[in-house]
């Protein structure tokens, strides 16, 4: 078997994380993924608290959703770069772009120019609210679209106002939806033989991931607002509790695992206590069963009350640290962290989030090249084009290749 996209070539306009996460996607899965970029780079390449690998735009953002992909140079300032690019478009599957709508049709790179190249061409456009509507040319970054989507207003505790998640979540939707998109779009071609524009918004992206919260109101009229840790169930034993030197998050959301729960921590009198008959007064008396629960787990740590519950079979985890979750067992099991030789040392970068039965295809989900060095394959991919070195230079805006 060979990779799924294993035939398919990617031309990658896309920089920061919404957009290279989503092409990242396909290079993961044997796509030929090639990055065209500005003479400095991708923005994100310096995005990093570290000097060194700044100066060598190599961050670890930038690694983290740039392997499998090749790196062209090209100056799109220059008629003669866009006519390189004119030329890639015939030959290729997909355009994944996340700029401003508008931006690249004042390059002559828009929708309706590739396609008329290429009709079967797949052009992706990430944005933050899409290219139709009110707000299509109003800016975006993860920060505005988290606030607006509603996510910050249901995160965090009440008393401290809207949180942000710790991490570019609305970025990695938009870049995660927008490869859930051109998949679509590929097999839609499949059976038409004629490529589309497809239009992502982060936005948009946002609010399906929020389809459960959505619906609570417009279905209930129930206000959605900040539970803190509380899960969304608002099942009291659902929660993250103290424990010892640190925290446990219990998962305790059916009647048999309620009634494990209490007899695991010695408390078979809350099974008859009439203020926690059912979960409608179990909630209304939630500090009273919080009380109880701490009470009982200050005797141990978060790891020896994990694993006197899960013996139980009563769902629950201690709050890992990034640093002890990456050498958990069952992802090293599972093979989630590759180790990679870049040019800036060895490490470890996350693959995909599934495997594909039996094997796969050769290379399936496997980091089999190194994020690339600005402009490393520029040289390689134009002279194969058939343009010399002097153009070369000229289409990186008269940079030296660096390969």
């Amino acid at each position: 078997m060979t990779a799924p996209f294993h035939n398919i070539r990617v031309l990658d306009f896309t920089r920061f994380l919404s957009g290279p996460f989503g092409a990242h996607q396909f290079a993961l899965q044997g796509a030929e993924v090639i990055k065209i970029e500005p003479p400095a780079g991708d923005d994100t390449r310096t995005i990093t608290v570290n000097k060194a690998l700044a100066a060598q735009k190599m961050s670890p953002a930038f690694m983290a959703v740039n392997s499998n992909k090749k790196s062209v140079v090209l100056d799109l300032k220059q008629s003669e770069a866009i006519a390189a690019v004119l030329r890639m478009v015939a030959e290729a599957d997909i355009v994944w772009e996340n700029f401003r709508p508008g931006v690249m049709d004042k390059l002559g790179l828009g929708y309706a120019a590739l396609s008329a190249i290429n009709p079967r061409l797949i052009y992706c456009s990430i944005s933050g609210f899409g290219h139709t509507g009110p707000e299509k040319n109003t800016p975006a970054f993860d920060g505005k679209i988290q606030a607006m989507s509603g996510i910050m207003s249901i995160t965090g505790e009440p008393e401290d106002g809207p949180m942000r998640a710790g991490f570019a979540l609305c970025d990695v939707i938009g870049g995660m939806t927008s490869a859930f998109a051109v998949a679509t779009a590929l097999y839609q071609r499949t059976q038409t033989g004629k490529g589309q524009h497809v239009d992502v918004s982060m936005l948009d992206a946002s609010l399906s991931f929020l389809s459960t919260q959505v619906a609570d109101f417009t279905v209930t009229g129930t206000p959605q607002r900040q539970f803190g840790n509380l899960s969304m169930s608002r099942k009291p034993t659902a929660d993250r509790f103290r424990c010892g030197d640190g925290y446990i998050v219990l998962a305790a959301m059916t009647e048999p695992q309620f009634q494990r729960l209490f007899q695991v921590i010695a408390r078979e009198d809350v099974l008859a206590d009439p203020r926690f008959a059912d979960w409608f007064t179990r909630y209304e008396h939630r500090d009273a069963l919080r009380d109880i629960i701490e009470s009982a787990f200050g005797q141990r740590s978060p790891a020896q009350w994990e694993a006197v519950l899960n013996a139980a079979d009563v769902p629950c985890a201690r709050v890992f640290n990034i640093e002890d979750v990456i050498e958990h067992p069952q992802l090293q099991s599972r093979q989630v962290l590759q180790t990679v030789a870049s040019s800036v040392g060895t490490h470890r970068m996350v693959g995909p989030g599934f495997h594909l039965g039996a094997d796969g295809g050769a290379g399936s989900g496997v980091i089999h090249s190194p994020p690339p060095r600005l402009g490393e394959h520029t040289h390689a991919v134009l002279a194969g084009m058939g343009f010399d070195d002097d153009a070369i230079a000229r289409l990186q805006g008269r940079v030296s290749a660096t390969s």
